[in-house]
């Protein structure tokens, strides 16, 4: 039995392609399922890189603009009433609002600080919004994607098993290849799950920094122009 069992051995192909060429429908579907979630998370992770690099940049060069010395009603005018950058528009929603609260004869409105600190916790929230979006897709696949794999695998074992039992033969060769199809479909759960929860972690904490820059910017906003409000 040992002899024929290396007799057959070589004639199996054990690569990838084959191991999913003869796996079952079933188990197919799950690595087809697999590798579209490896490729958007994947994607999600750089697009979500790019787009946190980008605000950070825009943030930092915001924040040299707003502390430069300029006049905040020229450097609103300037900028406009709908800036591109996260931080203008948080900036754009105070100062709107701040403009807003003046009567025609220069007068504030009462209550003015506080709908200047809600109309930027609004701008605040949705750039937030815009930071985190995708980023759970990636927790979803972090979490379900090895239970995905381990379903593949369980049916797969469980087609090479009634494969052996019609065979009549538990030899290597009869075995070994329905039990690497089987765990192929876990490999790839894990090859999916592993950068999306590493890359969940790394992203969530670097859109809660920026978010947590972009409140800091808020309150220091709100202090300066209550000042204003005060004198």
């Amino acid at each position: 039995m040992e002899t024929e069992t290396l007799a057959m051995a070589p004639e199996i192909d054990f690569s990838l392609i084959a191991l999913f060429a003869r796996a079952t429908l079933t188990v197919q579907l799950v690595m087809i399922m697999l590798i579209i979630m490896s490729f958007w998370s994947w994607a999600i992770i750089i697009q979500k890189h790019i787009t946190l690099r980008a605000a950070r940049r825009e943030a930092t060069i915001f924040d040299r603009a707003f502390w430069s010395g300029e006049p905040l009603d020229e450097l609103f005018e300037r900028m406009g009433p709908q800036p591109d950058g996260a931080s203008g528009k948080i900036f754009a929603a105070g100062m709107l609002e701040w403009r807003r609260s003046h009567k025609q004869d220069g007068r504030l409105i009462a209550g003015a600080q506080q709908r200047i600190d809600r109309s930027m916790d609004v701008a605040i929230a949705k750039e937030s919004e815009s930071l985190g979006s995708g980023l759970s897709f990636l927790a979803t696949t972090g979490s379900t994607a090895p239970f995905i794999g381990l379903f593949g695998t369980v049916w797969g074992i469980k087609h090479a098993f009634e494969e052996i039992a019609i065979a009549q033969n538990t030899n290597l060769a009869v075995v070994a290849p329905g039990i690497a199809e089987a765990l192929l479909a876990t490999g790839l759960g894990l090859l999916a799950a592993i950068p999306a929860v590493i890359f969940y972690n790394k992203l969530s904490a670097d859109s809660d920094r920026i978010v947590s820059g972009y409140e800091a910017f808020a309150d220091e906003f709100s202090t300066i122009l209550s000042r204003q409000l005060d004198a």
